[in-house]
């Protein structure tokens, strides 16, 4: 018995004393700095409630669609679930003290029920929806397919802006709508949504905020929109062609009307009478129905014209009719994180940014998410020596400040996501975050990327001369 217990309390020591040794690094940060940044800038991070949360079944909580979705054996990876997750309910002050001590300014979560916690000079940034439809509405009227989801959402959020309003300052309404749309729906990957009610139910939460809250809570409101950036292939007009088909299918669906009140124009001629039309009263709700537009970015990819008739099959990805690409002449676009779909490739977020500010009237941008994952079997120190995500969010960031030199009005920057979480279909098999979480006694290691976001946010002290 006493081998193992000096066994166990060298393992221990081991494990203190190579974690602590990472706070101790000096880092090339590329160049950027807090100061690089206009005074006011936000860096924050973020996390949504079913991923990080836990007590999914406890404390008056009613069950979501997520909650359904993942009894289903072969669904999530190892058919592991979000009801302990890494257990914020429990643990969100020590989660708020990691981001103060490694000098963040906000942090961005969601709502499934009434959870606030400002606290320390964290900003709280509020989603209203993250992919968590209460399952009792989804089986009332099928949730977002109805058009009484339009009210309801609306009542929820007037609900919450009537109670944590004097806290809250910045409201989102949904996390990537594209997504809930689009995988649970077009594919069936998620559970499901729908896409003209999730802008019907944005607008009237809007509409219901800027009547009786906004002007009294000093605060703004607005959306978040995934974007992934579309390059050419090859530089002929048929791939340009393409890449713009893609880009008005993907964040256009969306951002076209929150700007201008109607779809894109290569939407309403592919997809005809099956796309939906705003009423002359909703088109006036709907368009600049933002204060503020948040983007999450990750990755790239090349798109082609594939030279094939459109296919016999309706749907959404269908209607796109575009080849992708991961490799231009034998080279790939950048080196593929753990998700099969992230790739690493800086330059498609200057891209991203430029050409959101350029298409849609320079708005005032968010970058709401970004960041990139580990495999869930690293060792220990593997996970936490993390310079390939040390490397992926310098160089992003670099080409952000270089989007925001060259005139993008981008006020803020989250990095997704503070700690490991329960990755939706990839359960605990993927590691996204700053700090690592240990799933058997939910304990918090900060990784070496958190030390490098400590140190470059790091604000000089100013001597005061008396």
């Amino acid at each position: 018995m006493k081998p193992l217990v000096i066994l166990l309390s060298f393992t221990f020591f081991s494990t203190t004393l190579y974690a602590n040794s990472l706070s101790q690094q000096h880092f090339d940060t590329g160049g950027l700095s807090r100061e690089s940044f206009p005074e006011g800038f936000l860096f924050g991070t973020a996390a949504s409630a079913y991923q990080v949360e836990g007590m999914a079944s406890e404390d008056g909580r009613g069950p979501s669609i997520w909650d359904a979705f993942v009894k289903t054996p072969g669904r999530i990876a190892n058919n592991e679930t979000g009801e302990v997750s890494i257990d914020q309910y429990h643990r969100y002050k020590e989660d708020v003290d990691l981001m103060q001590m490694l000098n963040f300014d906000a942090y961005r979560f969601s709502i499934s029920w009434s959870r606030i916690f400002p606290k320390k000079g964290i900003t709280p940034h509020a989603n209203l929806y993250h992919y968590d439809l209460p399952l009792a509405l989804q089986e009332k009227y099928l949730g977002l397919l109805d058009r009484q989801v339009i009210q309801d959402f609306a009542d929820y959020a007037k609900f919450c802006f009537k109670t944590f309003g004097d806290r809250v300052k910045t409201w989102m309404t949904f996390n990537e709508p594209r997504v809930v749309a689009a995988l649970g729906f077009d594919n069936g990957i998620n559970p499901p949504n729908r896409s003209h009610h999730l802008i019907l139910s944005h607008t009237e939460a809007v509409k219901r905020y800027c009547e009786k809250y906004q002007a009294k809570q000093n605060g703004r409101i607005g959306i978040f929109l995934d974007f992934v950036w579309y390059e050419p292939l090859t530089r002929s007009k048929a791939d340009n062609y393409a890449a713009q088909r893609a880009r008005d299918f993907h964040i256009g669906w969306f951002l076209h009307p929150l700007v201008y009140g109607k779809y894109p124009r290569t939407m309403q001629k592919i997809v005809r009478e099956r796309l939906p039309k705003f009423t002359k009263s909703e088109v006036e709700k709907v368009r600049n129905s933002f204060d503020v537009l948040c983007v999450n970015h990750y990755t790239s990819y090349y798109i082609y014209e594939p030279h094939q008739p459109p296919s016999n099959v309706t749907g959404y990805q269908q209607d796109w009719n575009t080849g992708f690409a991961y490799e231009r002449n034998g080279v790939p676009i950048g080196h593929r994180a753990h998700s099969e779909w992230l790739y690493e490739v800086p330059w498609g977020m200057y891209k991203a940014v430029t050409y959101v500010t350029k298409r849609y009237g320079s708005p005032n941008i968010i970058l709401s998410e970004n960041g990139m994952d580990d495999p869930g079997n690293l060792t220990f120190p593997e996970s936490l020596y993390d310079i390939n995500r040390v490397n992926f969010y310098r160089s992003y960031l670099k080409e952000l400040k270089r989007a925001m030199d060259d005139g993008a009005n981008v006020t803020g920057y989250f990095a997704w996501s503070i700690l490991d979480n329960f990755e939706w279909l990839l359960g605990y098999t993927s590691r996204f975050g700053l700090v690592y979480v240990d799933h058997n006694d939910l304990k918090r290691y900060p990784k070496l990327s958190a030390y490098w976001f400590k140190q470059m946010l790091e604000r000089k002290k100013i001597l005061s001369i008396d």
